[in-house]
């Protein structure tokens, strides 16, 4: 996602004074997660990455597309 970096910013979730109010979408990568991590019951996970389409919300996917078009960069 470089060529992104001019368009949107990432927040590392822990870095919050609050960051128990944005509890994760989905869980990647969790054919690596240590076994002492216990994901909670119920919640999503995948084995390595996700499907863009598959797990974000119609509104997301349409930011993601404005995004892509100014960048001219596709990575859904």
């Amino acid at each position: 996602m470089g060529g992104l970096r001019k368009y949107i910013r990432f927040i590392r979730v822990g870095t919050l004074d609050d960051p128990d109010q944005y509890p994760p979408d989905v869980h990647i990568y969790t054919c690596s997660k240590q076994p002492w991590v216990i994901l909670p019951k119920g919640d999503r996970r995948v084995i390595k990455f996700y499907e863009f389409a598959e797990t974000w919300t119609p509104e997301s996917l349409e930011r993601l597309a404005e995004i892509e078009a100014s960048a001219g960069i596709k990575i859904s």
